[in-house]
């Protein structure tokens, strides 16, 4: 090698930060692809869950998600920003679907519907969620679905 020549360079190992941020966007992923089990893998056993800053225990959280699922069959996760700083990662989700299901106890309507959600998901050392923190908008699928009114009423 000459002294004109650079060495290739050695790309460095992920952060932690970046391994987080990969695992939060591979969970949305999964998601997308409706395989639950691609999200509960990376759940730690003694995962906390928190729905708007109320604690959820494991057995609700997983059987809110296959609701969610049944309900809207077809539903896509749009990560609009993924953040990660220390041990968390925080997502900006903008969700559509079609309502196919049973949902608040309305019968399906075939309406493409959109909500919003920000996810705070915590990591262990190994890469494992410990905790859960999730808030949803809801008002705009609720205008679609009529259970409100709507900005044009």
């Amino acid at each position: 090698m000459t002294a004109t020549q650079a060495e290739p360079a050695i790309p460095a190992a992920p952060t932690v930060q970046q391994r987080n941020k990969q695992i939060a966007l591979d969970c949305a992923a999964a998601w997308n692809r409706w395989e639950l089990d691609g999200i509960l893998e990376h759940w730690a056993p003694d995962i906390r869950h928190y729905s708007e800053d109320r604690q959820v225990d494991t057995q609700q959280m997983i059987g809110a998600m296959k609701g969610g699922l049944a309900a809207f069959p077809d539903l896509h996760l749009d990560v609009r920003s993924a953040v990660a700083e220390d041990d968390r990662v925080i997502l900006r989700i903008t969700v559509d679907a079609t309502h196919l299901g049973e949902f608040m106890g309305k019968a399906p309507t075939g309406k493409k519907v959109t909500w919003y959600m920000l996810e705070e998901l915590r990591f262990d050392a190994d890469g494992k969620i410990i905790e859960h923190y999730d808030v949803f908008n809801y008002l705009p699928m609720l205008k679609e679905l009529g259970f409100v009114p709507s900005d044009d009423q």
